[in-house]
């Protein structure tokens, strides 16, 4: 009898599939874990600083603090809108034997400056639409707090929808990784550029 239910509770999909790939509780906890530190650590990084400070540079080929919170901000954004455009698309789980980096992989990563990438035009800071680094940090607070609401709630197929990176193939859950990590990446630059000798003092 035991058997037999469970049997039909399968068929009729009340007890979820075995090849269920929406992200589990723990990898939703994760995954909002590492937004909601990552977004704490980006606002801690930039707040308080003048003007002078904001747009100090370390030479003059390199970002000052207020491009990197506008590369953040707009990284934020069109990492998003990527991830919900894969997610809108059919899924293709013939894809996920592409995927050649873990999830930890990808964090350290992404988060390791001495892996150096040069950004796609549209995440340059010149063509961000923000005016001032105020309205760049609130894009982004607002922006990562629908995507931690998002991400504790989530039961859609994240894994079986896989996307092509120019380093490689992400799934979604990844791909979502993949931005927090990447916030965290540039809130290490905006501290190199802090702890220059040349950073102004006020």
């Amino acid at each position: 009898m035991g058997r037999s239910l469970l049997t039909l509770l399968v068929i009729t999909g009340l007890a979820g599939t075995i090849n269920d790939t929406a992200p589990t509780k723990k990898e939703r906890k994760s995954a909002v874990n590492l937004m909601k530190d990552t977004k704490a650590e980006v606002i801690k990084s930039v707040k308080g600083l003048s003007e002078a400070q904001l747009n100090f540079r370390t030479a003059p080929d390199k970002w000052s603090v207020k491009e990197c919170m506008y590369h953040i901000a707009i990284s934020e954004k069109n990492l998003w809108g990527m991830m919900e455009g894969a997610m809108k698309a059919p899924a293709n789980p013939e894809k996920r034997s592409e995927i050649k980096t873990t999830d930890e992989q990808l964090i350290k990563m992404m988060e390791d400056r001495s892996f150096k990438v040069k950004t796609m035009e549209p995440f340059e800071p010149k063509n961000t639409p923000y005016k001032s680094l105020d309205e760049a940090v609130e894009a982004f607070k607002t922006m990562r707090n629908d995507h931690i609401k998002y991400m504790r709630s989530t039961t859609e197929d994240m894994r079986n929808h896989v996307v092509q990176m120019p380093f490689g193939s992400l799934d979604c859950y990844q791909l979502c990784l993949m931005m927090a990590s990447h916030s965290n990446r540039h809130m290490q630059q905006i501290n190199e550029v802090k702890a220059d000798p040349n950073f102004p003092k006020q």
